[in-house]
């Protein structure tokens, strides 16, 4: 008996050492999570930007496969001021938040809008361009209003902002549009393909987008471009919560450009004119 309680007894010393390590090893991990990586990206000289690389004109991959775009420059010129070079990577933009989180990238700067929702899980950066949400369609639909998507097929991005806008606002579209709910795509591309094949009928996509992608297709003529009730929204920066430094590194780069008039000429050279926040 005195045998058995023994080994009782050092089975439950064990079990508590192995118990306490793991536990230790968990608090470690989450502190390496949830710690502010500013000093780490200064040293290796390396931040890790996600996007979607079909969202003309921010960021996209030109036909040489290289990925350019104002979001591009921008962040280029962003980091130049710390002698940093970003690197830039393809994510499902359904999980961005996600992979800024766990630590896959670092930034999530590509056209990303800042909505109540996405405050909850990332930190923001200072805004640098103004956009808002539009319907676009085909200009022989006969569609002049949103009002007119009433029983017809409407496309949006997969966790885009404009998804976000017609959840938030069910009586502008979804109450009436048709299976109460719109098609949703990976990327803008393929639903501008839907959209001239007429296998949708209206596409939500921002501004910015919008008239990038028309000015620059042969048939421009053919698309028109109708006004939403949905308020506008900013892009700007996502950054992890914790990363309070690289948000003061970001900002700060951000006022120096615009001071030395740098953001502007960045974006006279994709839009054709200053659309950036003064």
């Amino acid at each position: 008996m005195k045998k058995r309680n023994v080994l009782i007894v050092m089975l439950g010393i064990m079990l508590l050492v192995v118990s306490a390590c793991g536990s230790k090893k968990s608090s470690n991990d989450s502190s390496d999570t949830n710690k502010d990586k500013w000093s780490e990206i200064e040293k290796n000289k390396k931040v890790v930007i996600g996007l979607d690389d079909t969202f003309v004109p921010m960021g996209f991959r030109d036909e040489s496969d290289n990925i350019v775009g104002f979001d591009i420059d921008l962040a280029k010129a962003v980091f130049a001021e710390y002698g940093i070079e970003p690197e830039f990577q393809s994510i499902d933009w359904s999980m961005k938040e996600n992979e800024l989180n766990n630590g896959t990238i670092d930034l999530i700067w590509n056209g990303y809008n800042i909505t109540d929702e996405r405050k909850e899980k990332v930190a923001f950066s200072e805004p640098y361009i103004n956009s808002n949400q539009q319907l676009v369609v085909m200009k022989d639909s006969g569609i002049t209003s949103y009002k007119d998507m009433k029983g017809k097929v409407l496309g949006a991005q997969n966790a885009s902002t404009g998804q976000d806008m017609i959840d938030k606002n069910p009586e502008v579209f979804t109450d009436v549009i048709a299976d109460n709910e719109p098609v949703l795509f990976d990327t803008f591309n393929e639903a501008f393909i839907d959209l001239k094949a007429k296998r949708i009928d209206g596409l939500i996509v921002d501004n910015v987008y919008a008239n990038y992608y028309i000015a620059q297709q042969k048939n421009s003529d053919d698309y028109a471009i109708v006004e939403t009730p949905f308020e506008s929204a900013d892009f700007a920066v996502g950054i992890r919560k914790s990363d309070k430094e690289l948000k003061i590194k970001i900002d700060e780069a951000f006022k120096k450009l615009k001071d030395e008039g740098k953001m502007k000429e960045i974006s006279e050279k994709w839009f054709g004119n200053d659309q950036t926040i003064q």
